[in-house]
């Protein structure tokens, strides 16, 4: 799992068909690591979260379930929207 801010939005004007109505948006990590060269990460959203949010992203085949569809294209799903951001202890 990854808590991360959501600091803007994807638009697609086309997509898989299994991702259809799902909104897209990216995702600044709070611990920061670097995939591929960047430190930020696009989600698929299904819980309705907001640009400033702290949220909770699934990645991998968790994504997939998380999303509702273990065959879709995804490899990262924001599951949770975090309600109190002053309880977060990230250990090193």
């Amino acid at each position: 799992m990854i808590i991360g801010k959501v600091v803007g939005t994807v638009i697609c004007t086309r997509k898989n068909s299994s991702l259809v109505g799902s909104k897209f948006l990216i995702i600044d990590p709070m611990e920061k690591m670097e995939i591929d060269g960047c430190d930020r990460i696009v989600a698929v959203d299904d819980v309705g979260a907001g640009i400033g949010e702290l949220v909770l992203v699934a990645t991998g085949s968790a994504a997939r379930l998380g999303c509702g569809d273990p065959n879709s294209p995804v490899d990262a799903c924001i599951v949770g929207i975090v309600d109190d951001p002053q309880k977060i202890v990230i250990v090193e």
